[in-house]
């Protein structure tokens, strides 16, 4: 009877392994990841908003982690073949962002036609780029000094209009409205602007995910929550540095969660709010701790080789893809480590 029941449980036992191995071969095996967010990248298709979180098509979960370009005027060089697929395959990002400044030096807004021109091509070869290599890409309209939106709105419903129009056919765009408003602009003022440019999206791009920036160089994501604007498919950005924005601002960031704002993290450094200075590398494994207990996504500032902490590389690299990571500064390793990570690249 003993023996009966013990080579029972055998089976049991053997009949669920094959249950479980049958299972992994029907979804493609394991997808690591120490997250709750399995590691998807752009292959997963058109994302969606559900909720606070990314989804794709499945309803899957996404996380999207990667690195944001510096001011595609002064560093266009890193938008290459292969460096972006250095970014996907070697480090394991997802995502891209395509910053593009407006009103500084050369910006969208203050350059000449020529140099709107060069910009808007660049902006196309990063998003064909970007599908080739499997990551999303975000069409970063980089307001800054400009401080109001509103300064520029009829340049980025232009815009917006033209780059909706001609990239809607690519499933891995989102759209960065407005990237940091600052120096006293009200959501009020953030609202009435993201409303008129979410419409020009829309004639072209009904699903497009839309991320808006929100005040105080976007870390006042409680007023977004508190007044969210209706529609589908859109984000609130929020930016932090980490030796800089410490517990107050992610409590700020959980508590909009809670609240059921979708919150989007498409910059953040791991030195102070400068883009410079010290790194804190403690603060920002608990800012890494906190989205990813969430499922919020994080883009890195920034891909260039410019003298200041906030770059991936080294001053001294020239190169622009390739990259060893003797080559990479220190928040470019750090940053290197944790996407190989979340990814499941690391041995």
């Amino acid at each position: 009877m003993y023996l009966f029941h013990k080579k029972t449980k055998v089976l049991r036992v053997l009949a669920l392994l094959c249950a479980f191995a049958l299972g992994l071969c029907m979804t493609g095996g394991f997808q690591m990841t120490e997250a709750k967010t399995t590691y998807y990248d752009a292959s997963a298709g058109r994302l969606h908003v559900k909720g606070t979180k990314l989804v794709d098509k499945k309803g899957h979960e996404v996380q999207l982690r990667g690195v944001s370009t510096h001011g595609l005027s002064w560093y266009p060089q890193y938008v290459n073949d292969k460096c972006f697929a250095q970014l996907h395959d070697k480090w394991g990002a997802n995502v891209v962002r395509l910053a593009m400044y407006t009103e500084e030096y050369n910006g969208y807004c203050s350059g000449d036609a020529k140099n709107r021109s060069d910009l808007k091509k660049l902006i196309k070869k990063g998003v064909k780029l970007a599908k080739k290599h499997k990551m999303y890409v975000i069409v970063d309209w980089h307001i800054l000094s400009d401080g109001n939106p509103n300064s520029h709105k009829k340049e980025a419903k232009a815009f917006f209009k033209e780059m909706s129009k001609e990239l809607k056919g690519y499933n891995n765009v989102i759209y960065e409205i407005c990237n940091e408003p600052n120096n006293g602009t009200s959501w009020k003022e953030i609202k009435s602007y993201a409303k008129s440019v979410i419409s020009t999206i829309r004639e072209n791009d009904k699903k497009a995910v839309i991320v808006i920036g929100t005040p105080t160089w976007s870390q006042d994501v409680d007023q977004a929550a508190a007044d969210p604007i209706k529609g589908d498919n859109i984000m609130y950005v929020l930016h932090f540095y980490a030796a800089t924005h410490k517990a107050d601002l992610r409590n700020k960031m959980t508590a909009a969660i809670n609240k059921g704002l979708p919150v989007f993290v498409t910059e953040y450094g791991i030195c102070d709010a400068s883009g410079n200075g010290a790194i804190d590398k403690k603060e920002a494994d608990r800012w890494v701790q906190t989205m990813d207990e969430y499922g919020v996504s994080y883009i890195a500032w920034n891909l260039s080789n410019k003298q200041e902490s906030s770059s991936i590389i080294k001053s001294s690299c020239p190169k622009v893809s390739g990259f060893k990571k003797s080559e990479l500064s220190d928040e470019g390793r750090w940053l290197y480590n944790l996407l190989r990570k979340k990814a499941g690249l690391t041995k």
